[in-house]
């Protein structure tokens, strides 16, 4: 891999060299026909190890050089209280493929605005590129649950799109000194810049990078701004892209180290506002709004759902037209209409469909077809002689959109106020598009239909992301007006496997049967819901990583019910380990130790090869008096958390029925569990040379393990 992108840069500098001697591009052909070979063997020696599951071709080598040297971790005291959080492995992290684009795209543009380069062709077709793969961590995002970074790298994305094809028109097509006057009636840039402040304002519970990089594209879109004259933007926004190129450069390393080390070794900077603080501010504003100091647990805001909101009024701002027969106005909007309006909406159409939500992927799809044919006739009319006399197609079709449209007026009324307002604002919005193919619009009032829809979207905007960051209503949707009233046995729905209670013997006893016969069940623990396989039983094990979609190389750990059963099995343990075992067991704290036979005669069994690694296990002794009963009837547990993997934890068992039931025999009900993370796992396998080291943060912070440690260490030794 070193060798690959280190011959990648050397040919792309070897390129630019070649603008003043040949001679430059035959060394970099030489260098990508080493890039060519250098990928083949990879991916034949990828191949052959995933059919035999071992390197049949060698020559991968070792790294030159550890990435955990590059930094130090931050330390746990550097965090709010209430920051700690399970890392998400389901997907890898997009982080850095959303910065890296970041740092291109703003990099081609500053060589531009500074006026390295006349025309904007080229830059136009690798900024169009870029962007699509911005999409992809935008998508990824999506994936992990993430709102926050779904909606981030999917608005720049847009905010880049939209940039280069309009300097593409402007220079292709309609040059400097005509697009000046042009520009000054065009508003979508508004929009851009209030999102960038929303972005901003989103993120001032996170760290201090995140923070800079979209203050950085506050400046950006600040300079982005049509009403500034040309001369005096272009300078303005070579600077602002400088500054978004450093950052983002900065953000790519450091979260890509920091992703690949699982720990801060880059730094970052610490919060300005802690989570919990942000949360009660917003809060305060619900209560105040709403006159209620009760705010819902859930929330209905899905992750795509700012992102919809944001395409729809950027469109809707960059619709905005103080007169109608400027052909050149019209040419530089239609990227500013049709890039977020239609192309933006088919995206998030299409997390839509993943997503399976019960509107899916219908209200983005027909407000993209709407905004398509808004650029098309509106704004491209006069390029495809489409005016007077031959617009009975757009006539026909706005009429059939009305119709469609109070379909889903109906629709959005049984989702949340807001949804209907939008598509309110969209029926008068057609009307509009109506009018003008009869050629009888009064565009004073398109422009407040417009100004109304754009502003409905950014309180939608603002609502979606706030919520679905934070779980809850804290800014309020509205209620639905129309609910729709199931029948009492379709809301009875039979449990999708056995939910025993708790408190019950009897309960108990059936989910210890069902294990004891080599079944999977979601049991309560001391910290989150887990999933518990037998150990006696190693089919049950494996089939823990299929119903999680866990990564085969994660290893499993096992629950015992106390520290007498592990010194029955007599394990090679120092004075010092059990001493500190003693002190943490029973708790939220798990223990890695070394593994050997001696585990078989702590009853795991015929499980022994399916849990820990090859050389290591965690154990772990939960402080939960029904869990403690429960492997006293079945033996040793194989334990991991109950969650599709990458998924937040489950604390209640609602979420592991609803999640994982049908793919479980039982789940024993026990309510909403004890924590909200995971079990802090630490490493002991070097106790006696070196210490412990933290291997993941969870309920117990650090500091207080490592507290426990010391006074531990100090007393034995």
């Amino acid at each position: 891999m070193p060798f690959i992108f280190g011959a990648i840069a050397l040919a792309l500098g070897f390129e630019a060299v070649a603008l003043f001697g040949d001679w430059a591009l035959v060394v970099s052909g030489v260098l990508e026909l080493g890039i060519v070979v250098c990928g083949l063997y990879g991916a034949v020696a990828l191949l052959l190890k995933g059919i035999t599951q071992r390197y049949v071709l060698p020559g991968f080598g070792h790294p030159l050089f550890n990435v955990l040297l590059l930094g130090s971790a931050q330390k746990s005291s550097s965090k709010a209280l209430g920051e700690e959080k399970k890392k998400n492995t389901k997907y890898a992290e997009p982080m850095a493929l959303g910065n890296i684009c970041d740092t291109v795209s703003p990099f081609i543009f500053a060589f531009y605005f500074f006026g390295y380069m006349k025309t904007f062709c080229v830059g136009a077709a690798w900024i169009s590129i870029i962007s699509s793969c911005q999409l992809l961590s935008s998508f990824y995002s999506y994936l992990r649950g993430d709102g926050y970074h779904t909606t981030k790298f999917g608005v720049h994305s847009l905010l880049w799109l939209v940039m280069s094809w309009e300097e593409l028109v402007l220079t292709t097509f309609l040059g400097l000194p005509a697009a000046q006057d042009s520009r000054l009636g065009m508003f979508g840039s508004w929009f851009f810049l209030a999102t960038a402040c929303l972005l901003f304002l989103m993120s001032i519970h996170k760290d201090t990078l995140e923070m800079l990089q979209n203050a950085s594209f506050i400046l950006l879109t600040s300079a982005f701004i049509h009403q500034i004259p040309l001369p005096g933007a272009r300078p303005l926004l070579g600077a602002a892209c400088s500054l978004c190129t450093a950052l983002s450069l900065y953000a790519t390393f450091a979260s890509l180290i920091n992703s690949i080390g699982e720990k801060a070794l880059i730094p970052v900077g610490a919060q300005a506002v802690p989570s919990s603080a942000l949360q009660a501010m917003l809060g305060a504003l619900h209560t105040w709004l709403s006159r209620s100091k009760d705010i819902p647990s859930g929330t209905g805001a899905a992750v795509p759902d700012s992102l919809f909101y944001i395409c729809n009024g950027l469109a809707a701002a960059a619709a905005m037209h103080g007169s109608v027969g400027d052909p050149g106005r019209q040419q530089l909007s239609i990227p500013s209409v049709l890039i977020p309006g239609a192309l933006g909406q088919l995206f998030v159409c299409r997390i839509q469909v993943q997503g399976g939500k019960r509107f899916g992927s219908v209200l983005p799809f027909c407000y993209a077809a709407f905004w398509a044919a808004w650029a098309w006739l509106r704004l491209a009319g006069h390029l495809l002689d489409i005016g007077a006399g031959n617009t009975e197609g757009f006539t026909a079709g706005s009429v059939a959109f009305l119709v469609l449209n109070a379909f889903l007026i109906i629709l959005a009324s049984s989702f949340n106020v807001v949804l209907l307002c939008l598509t309110l604002a969209m029926e008068l919005l057609t009307i509009c598009f109506l009018l003008f193919t009869l050629e009888n619009l009064p565009l004073p009032f398109e422009i407040v239909v417009l100004s109304i829809l754009s502003v409905i979207c950014f309180y939608g905007a603002t609502a979606s992301l706030t919520n679905c960051m934070f779980g809850k209503d804290l800014l309020a949707m509205g209620p639905p007006l129309l609910t729709v009233q199931s029948s009492r046995r379709d809301r009875e729905d039979p449990l999708p496997c056995v939910c025993p209670k708790s408190h019950l013997t009897s309960g108990l006893r059936t989910i210890a049967e069902l294990l004891n016969t080599g079944a999977v069940c979601g049991v309560p623990t001391d910290t989150v819901y887990a999933l518990a396989a037998s150990c006696k039983h190693p089919q049950a094990i494996e089939k823990v990583y299929r119903i999680k979609d866990r990564p085969q190389e994660k290893p499993i750990c096992i629950f015992i019910s106390n520290l007498e059963q592990l010194r029955a099995a007599a394990p090679p343990i120092s004075p010092l380990l059990w001493e500190f075992m003693e002190n943490v067991y029973p708790g939220g704290i798990g223990c890695i130790i070394q593994k050997g036979e001696w585990l078989k005669k702590l009853g795991v069994g015929a499980g022994y090869s399916r849990v820990g690694t090859q050389d290591s296990i965690m154990i772990r002794v939960p402080d939960l008096t029904v869990l403690v009963h429960l492997i006293d009837m079945t033996g040793p547990l194989a334990i991991t958390s109950a969650n599709p993997s990458g998924e937040v934890d489950s604390t209640h068992h609602d979420m592991v029925i609803s999640r994982l039931g049908h793919k479980l025999e039982g789940v024993l009900c026990d309510g909403e569990s004890d924590e909200v993370v995971a079990s802090t796992v630490v490493n002991c396998t070097k106790i006696d040379e070196s210490g412990i080291t933290i291997v993941r943060e969870g309920c117990i912070p650090a500091g207080k393990v490592m507290q426990i440690f010391e006074r531990v260490k100090n007393r034995v030794v």
